[in-house]
């Protein structure tokens, strides 16, 4: 059974409140920018993030997971977000690692905070602030935030106010949130691609669908994680670890999980015979069912709940774009065979049917135009919001 799966029901537990799936920076010759900058040099970054659920006690967990050199954080404070870059005053909380100020992270390690006094609310934003004494190259980073990040000279991680010199649409080096609850909290992790990260999201928004679902369980003490890595792909590597890789790490690693799911597996089918991966071979429907049943497999032996996630329609999807070629008519028969499958084989736990929630009705290879960002793949702000409210609560936790 997951940790902390039953714990006293007189002692505190600590949960993950937010979370980002961190990545390493991919090369020069992929389609797209990494958007972050070579390296970090005398600088504080700050970065905002909204959690799920609230606490009174919280701490970070920072993560060199691709670096190849020992990363070294001088200083480091959490306090409330205000507007921008602004921190709400009197907010401000010292972070020490070991009762240390400062921490030097091994090649490929994460670290996690001491834990600091801070009445956290549910759906509150905080900021975390990060001084980089020393050239630091960004390695392991988040690379579709969708939220701003400020980048300042010198140390100001206590400045309540600071005037950044640059943004950052990415985020570095943050990975979790964590806060300390009376009450022992379940959490659902939604593992997925750029449609759970939020592309197309509004900015500083919080609008991604596990956004909204986390808004319907504000008063369920249930946390929700984003595990989403735009470009993830179920079976390959590119924009991030493969799910098979990463499920242990974003996913069963969390504390207290009660249910993951799983929408991924678009990326496979589509990213062959285009810009992203013009070498790759066709991904036909029972090597991604094969890759489900993987993940099933291994949630059952931690005793996780799985819910599968149709997969939502493309038809038309970048065609104005470098990525033109994205969808093909054969893509598409592939797309079926797997939500076919998802419905109608029985073995996720539950399933989530965001295909018939976002097609539209006349033409149900294409998203309903209401709900389409306007690439055709990702929704917008209200696709995302009629995603969250497509989920049966019941069905997500199993009734309990």
């Amino acid at each position: 059974m997951p940790a902390q799966a039953n714990p006293a029901p007189d002692r505190p537990v600590w949960t993950a409140t937010w979370t980002a799936s961190p990545q390493p920076l991919w090369a020069g010759d992929f389609a797209l920018p990494v958007n972050v900058p070579s390296s970090l040099w005398n600088q504080t970054v700050r970065q905002v993030a909204r959690v799920s659920v609230g606490g009174d006690r919280v701490r970070m967990r920072l993560s060199n997971e691709y670096g190849s050199t020992p990363l070294h954080v001088g200083a480091a404070r959490i306090a409330l977000a205000g507007d921008g870059v602004a921190t709400v005053p009197g907010s401000s909380r010292a972070l020490t690692f070991g009762g240390k100020t400062s921490i030097t992270i091994p090649p490929g390690a994460p670290v996690v905070s001491d834990p600091v006094a801070l009445d956290v609310a549910a759906l509150a934003s905080l900021s975390v602030s990060l001084y980089l004494p020393r050239p630091t190259a960004v390695s392991t980073f988040h690379w579709d935030a969708r939220q701003t990040a400020y980048v300042m000279a010198g140390d100001q991680v206590a400045a309540d106010a600071p005037v950044p010199d640059s943004t950052l649409s990415a985020r570095v080096f943050l990975t979790s949130i964590l806060v300390e609850r009376a009450a022992p909290t379940r959490t659902v992790v939604a593992i997925g691609d750029s449609i759970t990260d939020g592309a197309t999201a509004t900015m500083d928004a919080n609008t991604r669908w596990p956004d909204f679902l986390a808004e319907r369980l504000v008063d369920d003490d249930v946390a929700v994680l984003n595990a989403g890595i735009s470009g993830a792909r179920l079976l390959r590597d590119k924009m991030g670890s493969n799910a098979l890789a990463r499920f242990e790490r974003d996913v069963l690693a969390q504390p207290g999980i009660a249910t993951v799911i799983v929408l991924i597996g678009i990326n496979d089918i589509s990213w062959n015979s285009m810009v992203f991966a013009p070498d790759d071979a066709p991904v036909a429907a029972v090597e991604v069912i094969a890759g489900y049943r993987q993940l099933i497999a291994r949630a059952r032996l931690h005793g996780v709940r799985i819910v599968g996630a149709t997969l939502t329609p493309f038809e038309g999807a970048l065609q104005d774009t470098p990525m033109a070629g994205y969808y093909s008519a054969e893509k598409e028969q592939v797309r079926q065979a797997v939500n076919r499958w998802i419905r109608d084989s029985g073995e996720f736990d539950a399933v989530i049917d965001f295909d018939a929630a976002m097609r539209d009705p006349t033409h149900p290879s294409r998203l309903l135009p209401a709900y389409d960002s306007g690439d055709h793949l990702h929704p917008g702000d209200a696709g995302n919001q009629a995603m969250a409210e497509a989920i049966d609560i019941d069905a997500l936790l199993g009734g309990g």
